[in-house]
């Protein structure tokens, strides 16, 4: 019972932000109605059980004329049934589809908003795969839930209208054994109750593993599809390496857990279809059993014979309704425990910055980035750099240079506010515009138009503003592919993305632009004449760059170098008289 409480706990603090959002009347009347059809459904079952009585006691008694307006009956029923059951359908879709576009958009923004999504890697959070969890779990969850709660809503009713016609039919066919009639009130109903708790009770004992099951299954299917994606992102350098094989050992590893994990849901399933196949079976003779020595003994006519058994399949469907879907039901599970685990982590990913000891990005009224006190750490708590009343002064073109490892990128990603391990402060300009370019930019999927802009959108520059700057940047050739839709990260060598990178930044034109080896793929005559272009197109913007060659000094008034101490690196930064000499030789 704790476990289920929990369950619905979760169900209900993930499932009820939908039905008090903007979309709450559409998402409302969309259940009321499938509900309202639902219940629709039931009392036609109610109207059909009464049937049974009256059809088959007319093929009893060879009544001509009462069977045809049976039959005739039963046209009008049926079609009312097809009617409501297309309609019910056909509603419950578009609550799926409404209801899964709001969870979807929920995720997306949570997900995404100020690099959360990149903090949930950083702590090595136990939500695997955002992709799946975003997709797959939500769409199960919407379409299981609605199945769940209005097949339990159902069963319910149904079992309050059938138990009373069950009640009342224990009286007319009393159960007969031994040639004599014993008066137990309502034993068809006990008979029902007992069969439907054993069969719920060792449905629960034999598929209980299904639910952790099910959870890993979905996991392992994830990590192998994430994987075979990775291959295809990388598949020039897999290539060049000529790592096929090595990625074949490693794809089969993972797909080997599906595997293995199947064949324990396999063994598992087996055991459980075989009980559930078999009292289902069970179920539909056993109310003959019951009822057929009334019948003999002729206290009943055929009629009440298969009204009663039409009304004791009903009951115990109802009350067998666990039973029935107890496989959904374990699949639904993992899916509820996977989505709490996303929120979990991503909660946990948004309060990671306020958690002390963190590092506070904060905005402040001057025109220089204030660095005081700062201790940036891993992941893990070991100290990587220190730095203490340091300043990047507007305007200024810094250098940061260091051996490789000493945590340089890192110290961008500190100054960006999407590295919050370790203490102290960063005070940058209010309202400030701050670039980051990495050795590898990103590009999204679509026109070469929308890569260039990212992450405007592509109509807040003109195609003129777009080409000036490609041809600005070198790459002229492609300014007849600006609408071609390519997967530009694969297309492109690395030193035509490194172009295209800067070809943003002057296209942006940020207050602060941060280089991380921005230019590293290039050779030396192209990256003086793009630190060159830089210069005259961005007056006004302050530059920090990481790279390892010496000739980026001629393009920097200041040299900032980290510099080994104890157990962490810590930021040395000559005075600009100090550095000035160097830079004229």
């Amino acid at each position: 019972m704790k476990k289920i409480r929990s369950t619905l706990a979760i169900v209900w603090r993930i499932a009820a932000p939908y039905f008090r959002s903007e979309d709450k009347l559409a998402g409302l009347t969309l259940l009321v109605a499938v509900i309202a059809i639902e219940l629709s459904l039931v009392a036609i079952d109610v109207v059909l059980n009464q049937w049974y009585n009256r059809f088959y006691n007319d093929l009893q008694e060879r009544n001509w004329n009462g069977f045809v307006w049976e039959i005739g009956f039963f046209i009008v029923l049926a079609s009312l049934n097809v009617a409501l059951s297309i309609y019910q359908l056909y509603l419950n879709q578009w609550l799926q589809i409404r209801w899964r576009r709001w969870m979807t958009s929920r995720y997306l923004g949570r997900w995404l908003h100020e690099a959360n999504h990149y903090r949930m890697q950083l702590t090595g959070d136990a939500a695997d795969n955002p992709d799946q969890r975003i997709s797959d779990d939500v769409k199960m969850f919407v379409e299981q839930t609605i199945g769940i709660v209005v097949g339990l809503l159902s069963a319910v009713v149904t079992l309050a209208s059938f138990v009373v016609i069950l009640w009342g039919l224990s009286n007319a066919a009393p159960l007969h054994l031994a040639g004599q009639d014993w008066a137990i009130p309502g034993y068809l109903v006990w008979c029902a109750l007992i069969y439907a708790v054993f069969g719920t009770a060792l449905t629960q004992w034999i598929g209980s593993p299904l639910v952790n099951l099910s959870f890993e299954q979905q996991r392992y299917e994830a990590d192998f599809r994430f994987n075979l994606v990775r291959v295809r992102e990388n598949s020039e350098q897999i290539a060049l390496l000529r790592g096929e094989g090595a990625e074949r050992e490693r794809l089969s590893e993972r797909f080997g857990r599906v595997v293995h994990n199947w064949y324990q849901i396999m063994s598992r399933t087996k055991r459980l279809t075989a009980f559930t196949t078999s009292y289902s079976q069970a179920a539909v003779i056993f109310p003959y059993v019951l009822v057929a020595p009334a019948y003999f003994a002729e206290k009943i006519q055929l009629g009440g014979l298969m009204q009663t058994a039409s009304a004791f399949g009903s009951v115990q469907k109802a009350l067998s309704f666990f039973v029935s879907i107890y496989r959904s039901l374990a699949e639904w599970r993992a899916v509820v425990a996977r989505l709490d685990g996303f929120e979990m982590s991503i909660e946990s990913a948004a309060t990671l910055p306020s958690r002390p000891p963190s590092i506070d990005v904060v905005p402040s009224g001057s025109d220089t980035i204030d660095v005081a006190q700062l201790m940036v750490r891993l992941p893990n708590g070991l100290p990587l750099i220190s730095a203490d009343s340091f300043s990047i002064a507007a305007n200024e073109r810094t250098l940061v240079t260091g051996p490789s490892g000493a945590g340089k990128s890192t110290l961008f990603r500190a100054i960006a506010g999407v590295w919050p391990f370790g203490s102290g402060s960063i005070a940058v300009p209010a309202h400030a515009s701050l670039m980051m370019l990495p050795q590898r930019p990103y590009f999204p999927v679509g026109t070469l138009r929308a890569a260039i802009v990212y992450p405007a959108q592509p109509g807040e520059f003109s195609t003129e503003q777009i080409t000036d700057i490609l041809a600005a940047v070198g790459l002229s050739k492609l300014e007849p592919r600006l609408d071609e839709e390519e997967h530009w990260n694969r297309m492109l060598s690395l030193g035509e993305q490194q172009r295209l990178g800067l070809a943003r930044a002057l296209l942006h034109a940020p207050q602060y632009l941060f280089l991380d080896e921005a230019t590293a793929s290039l050779d030396e005559a192209a990256e003086a004449r793009l630190y060159r272009m830089l210069e005259e197109r961005l007056p006004a913007t302050t530059i920090v760059s990481i790279g390892h060659r010496s000739t980026l000094a001629a393009f920097h008034e200041r040299n900032v170098v980290l510099t080994r101490e104890g157990d962490r690196y810590a930021l040395q930064s000559p005075s600009k008289e100090e550095v000035k000499p160097s830079l004229a030789e």
